[in-house]
């Protein structure tokens, strides 16, 4: 039986961060449109296409790995029966929650979300006051 396996710190916050900065180079994309040199934009573009290929792996990676530890032991079967989880049963589910817990992934969301917003209020008024 696998037990879910936290990458170390170090790599989650990496990840994070490269989420964060691909989050913000998709979204001033539409300023840097407005330069003359398009280098900008390109650049931006390539940086948050690599950041975000890297973010998404890696949160496949996670999501997979968490999938794959809970089917393997039949944490949902054995809880569901409400059957006595053995040692190592305990050790797979406190490893999983706790990797849940400490995930920044819903950080990563929320920039998102607002980073899109404020991108798609900021390109209205700018076509507005063309």
């Amino acid at each position: 039986m696998s037990e879910f396996k936290v990458h170390g710190k170090f790599y989650r916050e990496l990840v994070f961060y490269v989420g964060v900065l691909a989050t913000i180079c998709y979204r001033i994309i539409i300023f840097l449109n407005y330069l003359p040199n398009k280098i900008w934009t390109d650049l931006a573009w390539y940086i948050g296409t690599i950041g975000f290929a890297w973010y998404f792996a890696h949160r496949y990676r996670v999501e997979k790995q968490r999938t794959q530890t809970i089917v393997e032991s039949k944490l949902v079967d054995k809880i569901s029966a409400g059957k006595k989880l053995s040692v190592a049963d305990q050790g797979v589910l406190v490893s999983t929650l706790h990797s849940l817990q400490s995930s920044k992934s819903q950080w990563n969301y929320i920039v998102i979300f607002v980073a899109s917003g404020l991108a798609l209020l900021a390109d209205i008024i700018i076509r507005l006051l063309r």
